[in-house]
C-alpha cells in the first residue's frame, strides 16, 4: 500500500493493518535526512518503523529524490501536471552520485535487521528525474547505489527501477548497465486506463520476464522476480466507478499472483484531496477523512478469505475472459476457488471428481456477503461476476 506520511497517522495504520495489508511504500527523502553534508537525521523513520512494527507492517522505502547540497537548481516539468517548476537536478555528477550512494548505504546500515525493502528512485523514466528522463544517468546512479549498499550490507533487499509502465528501451538500457547482478527484484508500475483491467498486464509481465532472463548474469537466472511496485485506478469523474475500483483492487492482487508477481502495491491508501474532478485526489481505498470506499472492503474480504493461500493453477473454462483460480494452503480440505469474469455476469459449470450432491460456502468479494453454492451430480454451478467470488471446496476436487 502506498502512503504519504511518516509520523503520526495512527488511525491510518490501524485501518491499513485491519484490511490485511502487509507492506507500506513511502518516500525516504534524501534532502530531508541529509540537511548538512555527511550528517543524517534518522529519527522520523525510526519512529515510523517502530509504529509499523506495532501494526505488523513492513516498509518499502523509496530512496529519493535529489539534494540541493550536491546538485544545482533546474526548471523541469512537474511530474504530475507537466507545468514548469523549479527543482533540484537529479544526481548526475560524480560528487552527487557518490553522496547519494553513501547516504543509501548509511541508511541500509542504520536500519539493518528491520526487513526494509530499498527501492531506488520512483519513476525515473518520467519527470521525477530532473531536468528530464535519462536512462544512462539513472542507471549510473542505481549501479552506484547497489554497489555501495551491497558492500555495507550484503543481505539488504534492493529493488529498481520503479518505472512508470513498461518503457522497453529504457529498461534495456538499465539492464545492460549490469545492475541485475545486484538487484533482488525488478519493480515496475503497470498503470493503465480504466478500459484496461488488471488482467491486461499479463503480456507485459511475460515480455519483461523474458527481457530480464536475456540480460541477467548466469548466477541470477530465474532468480529475479517482478514486483508491481505501484498501481491503482482513480475514481474521479472521468475515471472508474467506486465499484469498478473495488473489483480491480482485488483482481489486481489475484491476477499478479497468477503471473508470478509476489508483491503488489496498491496506489493509493487514501484520497489525496476532495475534488471529484481531480485524478490525483481519487486513487485511495478510503476517502480523505478515512471513510472506507468499496475498494477497502474488497481488499479486506480478499485478505480474510485467502490469507496464507497460494494460487495452485488456473482451471480451464470455455472462455478466456473467465478466471477460476484454485488456491491452496497445504491440504485439499482447505482449498478454495477465486472466480470472476471480465465479461458480463453469467453462469458456468465445473465438473467435480465426486458425483454426490454438495453445498459449498462462498463469499462475494464485492461486499463480503456469505452465500451457498450447490453441486449436483458432480456439476458445480457458479455465477461469475466482475467481482471475485471465494468458494471453500471442503475437500472436493476436479
Amino acid at each position: 500500500m502506498n502512503i504519504h506520511f511518516v509520523t503520526g497517522h495512527e488511525r491510518d495504520l490501524d485501518l491499513i493493518a485491519a484490511a490485511g495489508f502487509k507492506f507500506v511504500r513511502m518516500d525516504f527523502g534524501w534532502s530531508g535526512i541529509e540537511t548538512t553534508r555527511g550528517q543524517y537525521k534518522w529519527s522520523e523513520y525510526e519512529e515510523f518503523l517502530a509504529n509499523l512494527d506495532r501494526h505488523g507492517l513492513r516498509a518499502i522505502f523509496i530512496l529519493d529524490y535529489s539534494n540541493p547540497l550536491y546538485e544545482q537548481s533546474v526548471v523541469s516539468p512537474d511530474p504530475l501536471y507537466q507545468t514548469p517548476r523549479k527543482d533540484t537536478a537529479s544526481p548526475q555528477h560524480p560528487e552527487s552520485i557518490e553522496a547519494f550512494a553513501r547516504w543509501a548505504a548509511a541508511a541500509a546500515t542504520h536500519f539493518q535487521g528491520r526487513h526494509v525493502i530499498w527501492e531506488i528512485w520512483n519513476e525515473p523514466n518520467g519527470n521525477f528525474w530532473s531536468p528530464k528522463p535519462d536512462a544512462h544517468q539513472y542507471s549510473a546512479l542505481a549501479l552506484a547505489v547497489c554497489k555501495a549498499i551491497r558492500q555495507a550490507q550484503p543481505q539488504a533487499t534492493i529493488v529498481a527501477p520503479a518505472s512508470s509502465g513498461f518503457p522497453w528501451e529504457y529498461l534495456e538500457t538499465f539492464f545492460d548497465s549490469g545492475v541485475l547482478e545486484f538487484l533482488d527484484a525488478v519493480s515496475v508500475h503497470p498503470y493503465r486506463d480504466g478500459q484496461h483491467p488488471p488482467e491486461t498486464a499479463a503480456a507485459d509481465y511475460r515480455k519483461l520476464r523474458q527481457l530480464i532472463e536475456e540480460r541477467a548474469p548466469a548466477t541470477k537466472k530465474n532468480k529475479i522476480p517482478i514486483l508491481s511496485g505501484e498501481w491503482g485506478y482513480s475514481t474521479h469523474r472521468r475515471g472508474v466507478s467506486l465499484e469498478t475500483q473495488a473489483e480491480f483492487a482485488a483482481r489486481q492482487q489475484l491476477a499478479n499472483l497468477l503471473e508470478g508477481v509476489p508483491l503488489s502495491v496498491w496506489y493509493d491508501w487514501k484520497n489525496d484531496g476532495t475534488d471529484p474532478n481531480e485524478n490525483e485526489h481519487n486513487f485511495g481505498t478510503v476517502q480523505a477523512d478515512l471513510t472506507p470506499k468499496p475498494a477497502y472492503e474488497a481488499i479486506r474480504t480478499l485478505t480474510k478469505e485467502l490469507a496464507g493461500y497460494r494460487i495452485e493453477r488456473r482451471i480451464h473454462t470455455a472462455s478466456e475472459k473467465d478466471y477460476v483460480l484454485l488456491c491452496t494452503k497445504g491440504s485439499p480440505e482447505s482449498d478454495k476457488l477465486a472466480a470472476w469474469t471480465l465479461g458480463e455476469p453469467h453462469p458456468i459449470t465445473l465438473d467435480l471428481a465426486t458425483k454426490q450432491k454438495q453445498t459449498f460456502a462462498a463469499v462475494k468479494g464485492n461486499n463480503g456477503k456469505a452465500i451457498t453454492v450447490n453441486a449436483d451430480s458432480g456439476h458445480l454451478s457458479l455465477e461469475l461476476e466482475t467481482a471475485p467470488l471465494y468458494l471453500a471446496l471442503a475437500g472436493a476436487n476436479f
